[in-house]
C-alpha cells in the first residue's frame, strides 16, 4: 500500500521556490517549475490570490533579481547576516543587517523575511525592492520559519 504523502508546509514551498527562482530558464529550471506546480495540485486554485501566488512562484526571476536572490539564498543557507540596500515604498533608500529566516511569495511579489536589525523587528523585504544584497561574515542569529509566515496553522498543544 502506498504511503499517503502530506502536503507541504510553507516553510517547505518556500525553501523550493526560491531554489527555482534564481534557475533561468533553462530545461531543468522549467522541468522544476512543473514539478511545483505539480505540489500545488492539493490546493484550491479558483481563489484568485494562491492562483496569482503560484504563477509568481513559477515563473523565473528577470536576472537582476534572480542575482540579489542567489545571495539571499545563500545568506539563508550559509547563517549568515545579509546587506540590503533597500528602497522602501516612498523611495528612500535604506542600508540594513537583516537575520534572514525565508522567503515567501504573495500575490505577484516575492519577499525576504528576516530579522532586521536597525528595526530591531521582524520585516519583509520585496524583492523588487532590493537594490543591493550583499553577504556579510557575521552570522545571523537563529530564527525558525513557521513564525514568520502567514497562513499556518496552529499546532494543537
Amino acid at each position: 500500500m502506498k504511503p499517503s504523502a502530506s502536503p507541504l508546509t510553507t516553510a517547505e514551498i518556500a525553501a523550493l521556490a526560491l531554489s527555482l527562482a534564481h534557475l533561468g530558464s533553462g530545461p531543468q529550471a522549467n522541468a522544476a517549475r512543473h514539478g511545483l506546480r505539480h505540489a500545488f495540485e492539493h490546493l484550491d486554485l479558483d481563489d484568485d490570490v494562491v492562483a496569482a501566488t503560484l504563477t509568481t512562484l513559477t515563473a523565473p526571476l528577470p536576472d537582476e533579481v534572480a542575482d540579489r536572490a542567489r545571495t539571499i539564498a545563500s545568506c539563508i543557507t550559509s547563517r549568515l547576516v545579509i546587506r540590503l540596500h533597500y528602497r522602501d515604498v516612498s523611495g528612500r533608500v535604506t542600508v540594513r543587517d537583516v537575520d534572514p529566516v525565508t522567503c515567501m511569495v504573495h500575490r505577484q511579489h516575492w519577499y525576504l523575511v528576516g530579522m532586521c536589525r536597525m528595526r530591531r523587528a521582524i520585516r519583509a523585504f520585496r524583492f523588487d525592492r532590493i537594490i543591493a544584497a550583499e553577504q556579510t561574515f557575521l552570522p545571523a542569529r537563529p530564527h525558525r520559519p513557521e513564525g514568520f509566515l502567514p497562513f499556518q496553522g496552529k499546532r494543537a498543544a
